[in-house]
């Protein structure tokens, strides 16, 4: 299961507009405001590398125009406390 990490930046003033949007897209598990180069960082969960390349595409870069700069880590191997 692809699990992928975008760090987004939000035009200024925008953040809890942009984080509500995001959280609406399937496949988004967890969604955060943060301090730094970027704005939002949100964690995507999909059952393949093909949903994931949409909802980056589509969704996230196409629909919400609010959005300067994404970058994308996708996982490759995990770890977890729980």
């Amino acid at each position: 299961m692809p699990i992928a990490f975008i760090l987004i930046k939000t035009k200024a003033g925008l953040e809890e507009k942009v984080l509500k949007k995001v959280l609406e897209i399937e496949g988004v598990r967890e969604a955060y405001i943060v301090l730094g180069v970027y704005d939002i960082i949100a964690k995507v969960s999909v059952e393949r590398l093909e949903k994931l390349q949409e909802i980056i595409r589509q969704k996230v870069r196409g629909e919400i125009e609010e959005i300067e700069e994404t970058m994308t880590m996708l996982v490759i191997e995990g770890a977890s406390k729980d």
